[in-house]
């Protein structure tokens, strides 16, 4: 795997990848259908929201309402995708 270096694996990460190197796993009968379960159950963990609770000022809160309106949202969807630029970047 071209990716990654092996260095950085934990003692976990590193026994699994060696018992993948020599022949340690077996694939499923079935492996396209395995692959879209786990695709499938990676998106609904992933796509899950949860409702949080904030305090802003009455200033702040005032300033993103009118800035949701400019960009035509509603204001949660402009905060939640502020929050979302914010621990997206790198």
């Amino acid at each position: 795997m071209k990716y990654f270096n092996p260095q950085d694996l934990d003692q976990e990460e590193r026994e699994e990848l060696e018992a993948i190197e020599n022949g340690g796993y077996v694939e499923a009968e079935d492996m396209k259908k395995e692959i879209e379960k786990a695709k499938l159950a990676a998106k609904a963990t992933l796509s899950k929201t949860r409702n949080i609770n904030i305090r802003l000022s009455e200033q702040d809160l005032y300033r993103i309402k009118a800035k949701a309106v400019e960009e035509g949202m509603p204001y949660q969807t402009l905060v939640s995708s502020i929050l979302h630029k914010a621990v997206a970047a790198k």
